[in-house]
C-alpha cells in the first residue's frame, strides 16, 4: 500500500484552515517556505514523518488523521475499523 500524498495534503489544508492559520503562518512555525507548505498541501512533495509530526504539534491533532482520515482518539475510530474488516469478509467467514 502506498501513501496518497495528495490526500494527506488535502487533510493538512483542511486542518490548517480549521485552525484559522494561513500557509505563511504554518510555514513560519515549521521553519520552511510557503512554497514548501503549498507543495505539501497539493501532494506534489512527499512529506516526511518529522515534518508531519511538527504539523501535528502546530495544528494540535493526531498524526493518524492525516494518514487515515480518522484520529485514533475519536469514538468512531474502532467502529469504522470494524466495519472495514467486516466488509472484507466473504460469505463463509
Amino acid at each position: 500500500m502506498s501513501a496518497d500524498y495528495s490526500l494527506i495534503g488535502k487533510r493538512i489544508r483542511t486542518k490548517r484552515k480549521a485552525a484559522g492559520k494561513t500557509q505563511e503562518q504554518l510555514a513560519e512555525r515549521l521553519s520552511v517556505t510557503v512554497g514548501y507548505v503549498s507543495q505539501l498541501e497539493r501532494g506534489v512533495t512527499k512529506i516526511n514523518l518529522d515534518i508531519l509530526s511538527e504539523i501535528c504539534s502546530v495544528l494540535n491533532c493526531d498524526m493518524s488523521f492525516f494518514v487515515t482520515g480518522t484520529a485514533t482518539g475519536e469514538s468512531s475510530y474502532l467502529q469504522e475499523e470494524l466495519v472495514k474488516k467486516y466488509s472484507m469478509l466473504n460469505q463463509s467467514q
